[in-house]
C-alpha cells in the first residue's frame, strides 16, 4: 500500500483525503487482506505522506483556487471544488481572501470566454441576458456582479469599486 501511495503522490498533486480515498479503493479492488481496517491504514499512510512533505493540502488548495479563478470560476465553485477534493475547512478558509480579491477579474475572464456583456459581439435581448446571468451565477459568481456584467453594453468598460459595490464576498455571501 505504501508503494501505491508513493507512486500516486509522485504523479499527482493531491490532498490527504484524496490519497486516502485512492488507497481504500485500491485495497478494495485487490481484496484487502492486511491487518486492521483499510480506511484506517490508508488515512494513517496519508498522514505519514503529509508529514514527509509529499502531500500539502494548503499548497494544493492555493494552486487549485488560483487555477479555477483564472478559468473564470467564482468563489462558490472554487469552494465546492476544494471541498470535493477533501481539503480541510481551515485550508479552504485560508485561500478565500485571495479568491475574494480576484473575483472581478475572474468574473470578467468568464464573461470574456462566454462572450457576455462587454464582450458580446452585439447587444442581447432580455431572455439571453437572463441566461448569461444564470450562467455566471452557476459559475459561482454573485448575482450582483453577474447582473452588473451582463447588463454592460458591448465594448463598455466595467468600472466598479469591488469592495463597496459587491461586498466582502459578493451579495453578503459568507466567505
Amino acid at each position: 500500500m505504501e508503494r501505491l501511495a508513493l507512486r500516486y503522490v509522485e504523479r499527482f498533486a493531491t490532498t490527504r483525503g484524496k490519497l486516502a480515498d485512492y488507497l481504500v479503493r485500491k485495497a478494495r479492488e485487490r481484496g484487502w487482506a492486511g491487518e486492521g481496517d483499510a480506511r484506517t491504514v490508508a488515512e494513517d499512510l496519508a498522514e505519514k505522506m503529509a508529514g514527509l512533505g509529499y502531500v500539502d493540502d494548503r499548497a494544493y488548495a492555493t494552486a487549485k483556487a488560483a487555477a479555477l479563478t483564472r478559468r473564470g470560476l467564482g468563489a462558490g465553485r472554487v469552494t465546492m471544488a476544494l471541498r470535493q477534493a477533501r481539503v480541510g475547512a481551515e485550508d479552504v478558509a485560508a485561500v478565500q481572501p485571495a479568491v475574494a480579491r480576484d473575483r472581478l477579474d475572474s468574473a470578467l475572464a468568464f464573461a470574456r470566454r462566454r462572450r457576455i456583456g462587454p464582450f458580446a459581439p452585439a447587444p442581447v435581448e432580455k431572455v439571453q441576458r437572463e441566461k448569461h446571468i444564470g450562467a455566471m451565477v452557476r459559475a459561482g459568481h454573485s448575482f450582483v456582479l453577474a447582473r452588473l456584467i451582463a447588463f454592460a453594453d458591448p465594448g463598455q468598460t466595467i468600472d466598479v469599486d469591488t469592495d463597496s459595490a459587491i461586498g466582502p464576498c459578493g451579495d453578503d455571501e459568507p466567505c
